[in-house]
């Protein structure tokens, strides 16, 4: 344990010196946080037309004011309070971004500063270094999840209607930020220090770290277009079959972290 401490420490202290790897995941979080408060507020102040005058979202209306803690809302709140809580999926999209280009930069900077070497020389075992590795960019990453979703439930406090940042506050809401979050995060970095085992290149690690982000695209989508709704035990469901995932993407980086097959082919 004292050792997967001292290797998250090691790498902490390296991104600390490299700022410039949580620039795409700003860039995401910017994004995320701007685009359903332009949506839900912005335009309809510019227009000065009420969105609950809108008959295209009467009926998801009708459905959300029914969820506990909508009740008390006026229906400009609801339907406000409702595209909060549908583009949320697209506020994860920031730690997973960030989490993809920490893991991938760690394993291929280790590679190309010729110090991966001698750390796979050192008694640790493989478990330890992947573990360090996949804490090292987990980390960040739920701390930006932190920042993202209080600067979010912030916005709402400030801009929308009164009672709609309770909403954000619910089961549902903290369900998607801080379980499928995370956990989707950790499939994409181990996905990203998988292939990181065997390219010089991080940017093909980002690559294919990226195939989480498609699903989480469609979820997006599928809730917007009314097909699909992140519903608590839904959003549980994912999370536990993303569980396994992650299991499942351990047990390989562990088999591809063979310090033979790394130290005498893949350099």
């Amino acid at each position: 344990m004292n050792r997967i401490a001292a290797l998250v420490g090691k790498d902490l202290a390296d991104l600390r010196r490299h700022p410039g790897l949580f620039w795409p995941a700003g860039l995401t979080a910017a994004i995320a946080l701007v685009l359903p408060f332009v949506v839900a507020i912005v335009i309809p102040r510019l227009t000065g037309d009420r969105l609950s005058d809108s008959s295209d979202f009467r009926i998801a209306v009708e459905m959300f004011v029914n969820q506990s803690g909508a009740r008390a809302l006026d229906p400009e709140g609801a339907i406000q309070a409702w595209i909060l809580q549908q583009f949320l999926p697209l506020l994860v999209l920031a730690p997973v971004a960030g989490s993809m280009a920490i893991a991938a930069a760690s394993v291929v900077g280790e590679k190309q500063a010729r110090t991966l070497e001698p750390l796979l020389a050192t008694p640790i075992t493989t478990f330890e270094l992947l573990a360090a590795k996949v804490l090292a960019a987990l980390l960040p990453s739920i701390a930006m999840t932190i920042v993202c979703f209080s600067c979010y439930v912030g916005l709402a406090a400030a801009v929308a209607q009164p009672g709609v940042f309770w909403v954000l506050l619910g089961s549902r809401s903290l369900a998607v930020a801080f379980v499928l979050g995370p956990l989707a995060a950790l499939a994409a970095l181990q996905l990203a220090v998988c292939v990181s085992s065997r390219t010089n290149d991080a940017r093909s690690a980002q690559q294919i770290g990226a195939l989480v982000i498609l699903p989480l695209g469609g979820v997006l989508v599928a809730q917007l277009t009314g097909s699909f709704t992140l519903t608590v035990p839904v959003t549980l469901s994912i999370a536990a079959g993303l569980l396994l995932f992650d299991a499942l993407l351990m047990w390989i980086g562990i088999v591809l972290f063979d310090r033979e097959s790394i130290l005498t082919r893949w350099k």
